[in-house]
């Protein structure tokens, strides 16, 4: 990885854009009257003077990333962006340590939800627009990641949209500028259609703007301490739902939808098994939760079909305790954490296509046990399936839980109870949000963890969004030789 300067012009164009977006807060506090937009005023000049710092001294030439290049890009832009990212929280009246503002920070790029922070109804509206605007950017981020760098670097089988996405995609958008200017265009537009229904149904238009970044997104940040509850009176969860739905969908579809071919969408096996997994879990909670008597039918079936679906799309907003409808429900939605949803799509964890290929092989398998001499071929999506995605998916399932179990020990080894180091380390590397237990769990946050706690969860969130052997890989001495 000799030249370094490609690498360094990306991160600086970064930062000088999340400079740029630091404004936006700046202004909402202006206009609020509120003494805070002095911190994202001081956040922005060291972040857009960072950022053109590094433009200037690395422009000319071509911009050309080696694959060694395109791993390290990947995750230390993740981690510089944080690091910029958690000054307004250093530097504002809150004053939070660099621990707390990294977390939070991480935790908004990310698109996990996890916060530190309480007292949401009552905070600086600067505040609140800069996690939501955390949020979206991490969205849009992990799309354009998912969907340009992470097929080519054969990640966890993400080998098998390269051609699935890309080659349709190319009559229509024959260059990746081209791809990422109309992802960006849908993720806009869904973000505005989400904001205006959320104000129609009773928000303030603030809060509409910032849940709607943080719905369509899947990161989960909210308004208030008791996170959706608070904007459910007029049917909100209903849209909510909806929305995130639509973000944990494949974007490259979407692309291929606005371009005259909508039924890319419902012949996609993993989105009709995504939608397949919602409505068996929203069932079967539904009917437990209304068999308890706590709820009515239709209350049960909003409460089951909101959380179930936040869960399993790593949005994490919460609508109530679900820890509260007993053990059985509470062990159900942690098992939830590690689904996900589709490929190319905001969201978190293991994700529906990796299921699908590891049981297909498991299938053949079998099937060769029983019957060696005969031709079984393996097919996902109506296509033949290589071994070598085979071997990368079961690969990643096994990095995944071995870096999930040696997160969990960590936690355990500083102090945190069962409950919470389990659930703690599980909604970190899958990027969900809330954990179990009085602490951490739905009605809680992670303020009361020790700091190197939350060091290994911030670690935990970064390795788990970037689909672990993109981080994993810098730790090898073979990737540093030569």
């Amino acid at each position: 990885m000799a030249d370094l300067r490609p690498i360094v012009l990306i991160i600086g164009a970064m930062i000088t854009f999340l400079g740029i977006f630091m404004l936006a807060p700046m202004m909402a506090d202006l206009v609020a009257g509120n003494d805070g937009w002095r911190s994202f005023a001081i956040s922005a000049v060291i972040t857009l003077f960072t950022g053109i710092i590094f433009l200037v001294g690395t422009r000319g030439g071509q911009v050309r990333l080696s694959v060694r290049g395109a791993f390290f890009l990947t995750t230390f832009s993740w981690v510089v962006l944080s690091l910029f990212a958690a000054l307004p929280f250093m530097l504002s009246a809150m004053a939070l340590s660099l621990t707390n503002a990294v977390f939070e920070s991480m935790s908004g790029l990310t698109t996990t939800g996890s916060t530190i922070l309480s007292g949401l109804d009552d905070m600086d509206q600067g505040i609140l627009l800069w996690r939501a605007i955390l949020n979206w950017i991490g969205g849009i981020g992990i799309i354009v990641t998912a969907l340009a760098v992470l097929p080519a670097l054969k990640i966890g089988g993400m080998q098998l949209f390269s051609s699935e996405w890309f080659d349709p995609m190319g009559k229509v958008l024959p260059r990746a500028g081209g791809i990422a200017g109309g992802i960006a265009m849908i993720y806009v537009a869904l973000t505005l259609l989400c904001g205006g229904i959320y104000w129609l149904l009773g928000m303030s238009p603030f809060d509409a703007m910032c849940h709607a970044m943080t719905t369509l997104s899947t990161g989960g940040f909210a308004n208030s301490d008791a996170s959706f509850a608070s904007y459910t009176s007029h049917g909100a969860d209903i849209a909510a739902s909806v929305f995130m739905i639509a973000g944990a969908m494949p974007f490259g579809l979407y692309i291929l939808a606005a371009n005259g071919r909508p039924q890319e969408l419902f012949r996609d096996t993993q989105v009709r098994t995504f939608f397949s997994i919602l409505a068996g879990l929203t069932c079967l909670v539904t009917i437990y939760i209304w068999v308890l008597g706590t709820q009515t039918p239709v209350h049960s079936l909003r409460s089951a079909s909101f959380n179930v679906i936040s869960i399993v799309t790593g949005t994490g907003y919460a609508l109530g305790d679900y820890e509260s409808w007993g053990p059985a429900m509470a062990g159900l939605f942690f098992l939830m954490m590690f689904i996900g949803g589709c490929a190319g799509s905001t969201s978190c964890s293991i994700k529906i296509f990796r299921y699908q290929v590891a049981f297909e092989g498991l299938r053949v398998y079998m099937r060769r046990m029983l019957y060696p001499r005969e031709v079984d071929t393996m097919i996902y999506n109506g296509r033949p399936l290589p071994e070598s995605a085979l071997y990368s998916v079961f690969g990643f399932i096994f990095a995944f839980f071995a870096c999930y179990a040696v997160l969990v020990i960590g936690l355990s080894l500083v102090g945190l109870d069962p409950i919470t180091a389990i659930s703690s380390a599980a909604t970190s590397i899958a990027n969900v949000g809330p954990g179990l237990g009085p602490i951490v769990g739905p009605s809680g946050n992670f303020a009361a963890l020790p700091d190197l706690a939350k060091w290994m969860m911030v670690a935990g969130m970064i390795v788990g969004r970037l689909e672990i052997f993109t981080v994993l890989v810098l730790f090898t001495p073979r990737f540093w030789l030569s």
